[in-house]
């Protein structure tokens, strides 16, 4: 393999490969500059009132889906680290579930421990690893997955839909000719979760060889740390996509800027605000994802950031002025301080 072919070569040319705290680093100084401006660290929890610490780190998806109209929901249900394999199936049969299902933790992100279930073996493998509360959600066929990113200034009558980022799920194809490991070497996407594969699928997985246009799709789960392409579908962004998120985010109580994730049937239906569900919903520490296209300029990505933080800043400080006070520095080193404990528990 030359280098140009290499994993260091793929990662080093490629932003959207690099570690989350190389490309936020110049972030940090804006952010310093917004703490003095609003004249508090922790200026951001006051920009979703209804969400622990407005959304930006260790919030509860359990809490979340409390506050989301029933209607919008797949079926789900939280569970403690110590529930049995009966105790979840129980669950199942009275939700009408049946494999496969997601299990996520309540707290958690960037995919870790989210998993796609299939059978009884599988389950019992989960519930042996997990260490803290998740959560059973059921599994949406939907053919197309989005991050739909909307935020609303609380004075103002309508938000926007400032960001949809459509999800290609982690996939190979074949030629009739080469094994499933060759062709996964072959993509760099693919070669970067290899190690992770193996460690999940058996051997004589990655020794079959897949008919000419067969696909095969790796990963089942939509985010951009297991392999997933994102895609900028910004071109999707109409009025009526514009109205149909004002209805829904009014629905949820004191919610004004974050990102939607979702399954929905088609973008003409979403439009409409039918066939789909939320997966969840990420407030203050959310991102704009279709930045993460291939070939999306680091300067352009950075343009978008500085634009949403601002609007962090400006909806938060408009919140505060209508009676949501920011944290004090006492409450935010705390529930820091609550992270680091759970993130040792994992």
């Amino acid at each position: 393999m030359s280098l140009k072919q290499s994993n260091f070569w793929v990662k080093l040319t490629n932003w959207e490969y690099w570690p989350f705290n190389v490309v936020y680093f110049p972030v940090f100084f804006y952010y310093i500059f917004l703490i003095i401006r609003n004249r508090s660290f922790f200026f951001f929890t006051s920009s979703n009132p209804s969400i622990d610490y407005g959304g930006m780190l260790g919030e509860s998806k359990s809490e979340i889906f409390e506050i989301i109209p029933k209607k919008y929901l797949p079926k789900w249900k939280s569970f403690d680290s110590s529930t049995s394999v009966s105790d979840v199936k129980s669950v199942m049969q009275s939700l009408n579930l049946v494999y496969p299902i997601i299990l996520k933790p309540d707290i958690g992100e960037r995919g870790w421990m989210v998993k796609k279930i299939s059978n009884d073996q599988q389950l019992q493998n989960y519930l042996d690893q997990i260490k803290v509360k998740f959560i059973l959600q059921e599994y949406l066929d939907y053919e197309v997955e989005l991050g739909v990113f909307y935020y609303r200034y609380p004075d103002q009558e309508k938000g926007i839909v400032s960001s949809i980022v459509a999800k290609e799920l982690l996939s190979v194809t074949g030629d009739g000719t080469k094994t499933l490991e060759d062709l996964i070497i072959e993509n760099p996407r693919a070669r970067f979760q290899l190690e992770t594969l193996k460690q999940t699928k058996p051997t004589e997985f990655f020794e079959k060889i897949l008919g000419d246009g067969d696909k095969i799709e790796l990963v089942s789960i939509g985010n951009h740390c297991l392999g997933t392409k994102f895609l900028n579908g910004n071109d999707w962004i109409d009025e009526q996509l514009n109205e149909s998120f004002d209805q829904l985010s009014k629905s949820i109580p004191d919610f004004y800027f974050g990102r939607f994730d979702l399954r929905c049937e088609s973008i003409e239906k979403l439009r409409k605000l039918e066939g789909f569900k939320i997966m969840e919903l990420n407030g203050a520490g959310a991102e704009p994802g279709h930045i993460y296209q291939p070939g999306f300029s680091l300067w352009e990505a950075y343009k978008v950031i500085f634009h949403h933080i601002r609007v962090l800043s400006d909806i938060s400080r408009i919140n505060h002025k209508f009676g949501h006070p920011y944290w004090s520095f006492k409450r935010g080193m705390a529930k820091i301080r609550e992270i680091k404990r759970y993130n040792k528990q994992k």
